[in-house]
């Protein structure tokens, strides 16, 4: 995801986990999840329709495009391997397995989030 920084990442996987979650995305629930402005909102989202990761056809919904999606999905299933790792392996508290988890979802390479994945799916 070099073509994204981390901010955008955590931009679209806030909309994809709303989106899960209400079926609809709008500018207020992303501020609100993320903990930010809605001035800052609007100006990532204006990046990331630019780059063609989501769309607004009104004001305030946001809906995700099927790029967006895949590239969301990817850091999802990197947070959600690191959380489990923390947690499941290491014994780290949930609170701390998210915040870190969200700090190394985007420093880990392709190759170490397969082997991550392919580790957990042995233990189960």
């Amino acid at each position: 995801m070099s073509d994204l920084r981390k901010s955008g990442e955590d931009y679209l996987e806030a909309i994809l986990f709303i989106e899960e979650e209400k079926g609809i995305v709008k500018s207020v629930d992303i501020a609100t999840y993320l903990g930010v402005s809605k001035p800052s909102v609007n100006k990532a989202l204006t990046i990331l329709q630019e780059m063609g990761y989501v769309s607004k056809p009104n004001y305030s919904q946001v809906t995700i495009t099927q790029e967006g999606r895949k590239k969301a999905k990817a850091v999802a299933q990197k947070h959600s391997a690191l959380t489990r790792l923390l947690t499941d392996v290491l014994g780290v508290s949930e609170e701390v397995a998210e915040k870190d988890a969200c700090k190394i979802e985007h420093d880990i390479s392709e190759e170490t989030t397969q082997k991550l994945i392919a580790f957990l799916q042995k233990r189960d």
